[in-house]
């Protein structure tokens, strides 16, 4: 039993030294970050001795507020297209013009982009009719003055 006693002995140092170096690791504290960006600019702004350098710097650092996006109807943005051509015709500037309607040149450009070829599809269709309309009369007519001129040629006796 003394050999068994002296083993745990000789045991329980070599242990003690393990369990300290696993508590010597956990007592360390995580390094502290560094601040980035708009955290950056809040501190330097606590810091700061004047009240104008504070309020300048936290309205740099504050998010723009964006106004609700408006949706318009198809005829409101015929609208607003037909104003703006109206003004630019007038020798007005898009930008000028655009900025009256209330709305982005972008957005002008692109409404006029899709307007443009909406009534293109429409005018093109409008165009082939009217175009079978002109053929079909055409043959109609050349039939008519087809008969009227052999009716002439039989009255007056011509081959």
């Amino acid at each position: 039993m003394a050999d068994l006693k002296e083993t745990e002995s000789n045991q329980a140092p070599t242990e003690v030294p393990v369990k300290e170096q696993t508590s010597d690791t956990k007592k360390k504290a995580p390094k502290p970050k560094k601040p980035t960006g708009q955290q950056a600019r809040a501190v330097r702004t606590r810091s700061a001795k004047s009240s104008k350098q504070a309020s300048s710097a936290e309205a740099v650092a504050s998010p723009a507020v964006r106004a609700a996006r408006k949706i318009y109807s198809e005829n409101e943005r015929a609208q607003k297209l037909g104003e703006i051509e109206k003004q630019t015709g007038r020798g007005e500037s898009i930008k000028a013009a655009v900025k009256k309607a209330g709305i982005s040149e972008q957005t002008y450009y692109q409404w006029k982009k899709v307007a443009g070829k909406a009534p293109q599809s429409d005018e093109l269709k409008d165009l082939v009719k009217l175009e079978e309309e002109n053929a079909r009369l055409k043959k109609l007519l050349a039939d008519r003055l087809r008969k009227e001129n052999a009716e002439l040629k039989k009255k007056l006796g011509l081959p």
